[in-house]
């Protein structure tokens, strides 16, 4: 597939995005259905779902998002945060808006569009069909809603990994050290803590006590060979797409629902609003993904029970 090209995870630029604007050859570019009776006949009968998601699914969770206006925590902005310069320049201000992040999420508990997709996954999954949910979300809810077959394109919260051995692994510690305890305040207001680097969080492997970062995907940083190979191999071989709660502004994510759709397979977005992408899809359903997405994965009448 033509996601190869796109391993680096990046904002859409220009270029790029009248890319995904141009018309399909000898595609009809009508407006997609919004015809749920017409998905559900579809999904009744796929063998092989892939559903792709982004911070639209978490939105009704209450996970901020830093996008878009009001978009900042303190005065910076994620991408200017979730670099591997800026944590060079000052791990500290990183790992408070880090801490901050995981410390939110564990307030935070998984709406009906993530359990929606777990329990589809879990019920035809029984059925020896297989559903597979391609996240670029790191917040770790679909794995708490119950999905089981999942592919974190972007890493996770909740995983470190050491600068000095390599070493990656979960940690769901609050705090996740001592010096970071009541730090990471979001307001404008707040001064950084300055905490010294020694006392950031730091590997425990033995012999090691190397700079832990987030196991995340930063910008500018490409994504996991073995994650991306399993995604591209899903989306090959799927005869189901669902787009859920995903801006289709950052890549390679934003290539993959289109790049499915091109093979003739059916792809259904459900999102808050139309994206540069929207016009590729069979399908468009408008609204919220804790609104939308149950009724369009509750069990089918042709489903085997």
């Amino acid at each position: 597939m033509i996601i190869r090209l796109f391993t680096c995870r990046a904002i859409i630029n220009s270029h790029l995005n009248a890319h995904l604007r141009k018309p399909r050859r000898g595609q009809d570019m009508a407006r997609p259905s919004s015809d749920l009776a017409a998905f559900r006949d579809i999904f009744s009968k796929a063998n092989n779902i892939v559903i792709i998601t982004g911070a639209g699914v978490s939105a009704e969770s209450g996970v901020p998002t830093f996008r878009g206006a009001g978009g900042f925590w303190r005065k910076w902005q994620a991408q200017e945060l979730a670099t591997p310069e800026a944590f060079a320049r000052n791990p500290s201000r990183v790992w408070e808006f880090y801490h901050y992040r995981r410390e939110v999420m564990l307030t935070k508990n998984p709406n009906p569009g993530h359990l929606a997709i777990a329990e589809c996954e879990a019920r035809l999954n029984k059925q020896g069909r297989k559903v597979t949910v391609i996240t670029q979300n790191i917040d770790e809810l679909h794995r708490r809603a119950g999905s089981k077959n999942i592919l974190e394109i972007h890493g996770s919260l909740f995983k470190t990994r050491c600068l000095s051995c390599g070493h990656e692994a979960a940690n769901h510690r609050s705090p996740i050290c001592t010096a970071l305890e009541g730090k990471g305040a979001p307001d404008p207001e707040s001064q950084d803590a300055q905490i010294p680097v020694e006392k950031l969080p730091r590997c425990e492997q033995t012999g090691c006590h190397g700079l832990l970062r987030p196991a995340v995907v930063w910008f500018g940083e490409t994504l996991d060979s073995d994650i991306l190979s399993r995604a591209e191999e899903a989306l090959d071989s799927c005869d189901l797409c669902l787009v859920a709660g995903t801006s289709s502004v950052v890549y390679p994510a934003a290539m993959f629902a289109p790049q499915v759709a091109t093979r003739g397979v059916p792809v259904a977005e459900f999102n808050m609003e139309d994206t540069p992408a929207t016009m590729h899809f069979k399908f468009h359903f408008h609204g919220p993904c804790g609104t939308t997405l149950p009724p369009a994965l509750a069990h089918h009448e042709d489903e085997q029970h």
